[in-house]
């Protein structure tokens, strides 16, 4: 019989590599391998978006597992602010600074390239992933990065889904991680003194989460 596979969602990031580096240590050391999916925000606010970025770009470091990333609302304001589609101040205000200082003033194309890249959702049999969620009054495959990448979910709310468990980030919280019926929000505002979380799935089970990771904050 083949072992279940487990799915880890990892909330927002927000250039917190030493809470990333301690997550990832608990994850790999919970199951020999799994899939981990990075829900966006890697960058701003935080001191180490550089950092962050270069981690989640060279991969995991052991065999077995399987990382996918997710673009946040932060890493699209970065995008926009570079193409000239928004004031580059706007994006330096909202954390966009601790991210340039991090880089020592240049971005690397590489860099921008991969975000660029990044999927904007990831919908399996049993589960939606977005970095700010979905709207159910419209059509799944019809979800543009104006909703998958910022919408607001009021905290106690609870919707179908399609069938699907919904799994997100975006809208920080101390109680969080939370399950609320059939959404999970794991944005537990780490840069902001909370923790870095992540919910935990089994791939071959629908339904919520079947336990949490969490590690310390920024200011932990």
């Amino acid at each position: 019989m083949n072992a279940r596979r487990l799915t880890f969602a990892v909330g927002d990031i927000h250039g917190c590599l030493a809470q990333l580096e301690a997550l990832l240590s608990s994850i790999e050391s919970s199951v020999p391998g799994g899939r981990i999916i990075f829900l966006g925000d890697l960058i701003d606010r935080g001191p180490e978006s550089r950092g962050v970025v270069e981690r989640i770009m060279a991969g995991p470091t052991k065999a077995g597992w399987e990382w996918l990333t997710l673009k946040g609302n932060h890493e699209e304001m970065l995008l926009a602010a570079r193409r000239g589609y928004a004031e580059m101040s706007a994006w330096l205000m909202n954390g966009g600074d601790e991210t340039m200082a991090s880089y020592g003033g240049a971005i690397p194309l590489s860099h921008l390239v991969w975000m660029a890249e990044r999927p904007s959702i990831i919908v399996d049999r049993y589960r939606i992933f977005a970095h700010a969620g979905v709207d159910e009054n419209i059509p799944l495959d019809q979800q543009g990065d104006d909703i998958l990448l910022w919408i607001r979910t009021p905290s106690n709310h609870s919707g179908n889904y399609w069938g699907k468990h919904l799994c997100h980030g975006h809208t920080p919280s101390r109680s969080n991680p939370r399950t609320v019926g059939n959404r999970t929000n794991v944005d537990s505002g780490a840069v902001f003194g909370g923790v870095l979380s992540c919910a935990v799935f089994d791939d071959d089970k629908p339904g919520g989460p079947i336990g949490f990771l969490v590690t310390e904050s920024a200011d932990g």
